[in-house]
């Protein structure tokens, strides 16, 4: 008890005189923004569109843009999806104007199935164009990319 008497200094209000620790301990806030970075990084590819495609391989580079696209995706049956929703191609160009609010300058991208036909992708992408949009693209599988496994359907 003496011993904590002595270490103790004391001003005139009784209070303690050492200087307060002005510091941030940032290992907690360092925890949890790695905590973070991980989960991003897990759940980013899990956020693409859902429908299944099989894409056909080029040597074409990336297309960059700062914009999230809007996807069409025609799966090996002939069947259109405006992102995850399927349409009829009559009814494509409508739901694509209520989803962009009627901007001509939206990107679109259309993912093909390598085993649909040709003539499918270009009705597509002449809707496309008759509507105005003009910023479409054909999505591909690069070179190194793996196929993804199809589900066998039962």
């Amino acid at each position: 008890m003496a011993g904590s008497l002595i270490n103790r200094k004391a001003n005139r209000f009784g209070r303690n005189r050492r200087a307060k620790m002005s510091e941030i301990n940032v290992t907690p806030f360092v925890d949890v923004m790695l905590v973070l970075l991980i989960i991003f990084m897990v759940t980013a590819p899990l956020l693409t569109v859902g429908v299944e495609v099989d894409l056909p391989k080029t040597k074409a580079g990336a297309v960059r843009g700062e914009d999230e696209p809007l996807a069409i995706s025609i799966d090996n049956e002939g069947n259109i999806f405006v992102q995850d929703t399927a349409v009829e191609l009559g009814a494509m160009i409508s739901r694509l104007q209520a989803v962009s609010e009627n901007n001509p300058d939206v990107r679109i991208f259309v993912r093909g199935d390598a085993a649909v036909d040709y003539g499918r992708v270009m009705q597509v992408m002449g809707s496309l164009n008759a509507a105005g949009f003009q910023r479409v693209a054909l999505i591909t599988r690069t070179e190194g990319v793996v196929k993804p496994k199809r589900k066998k359907k039962k």
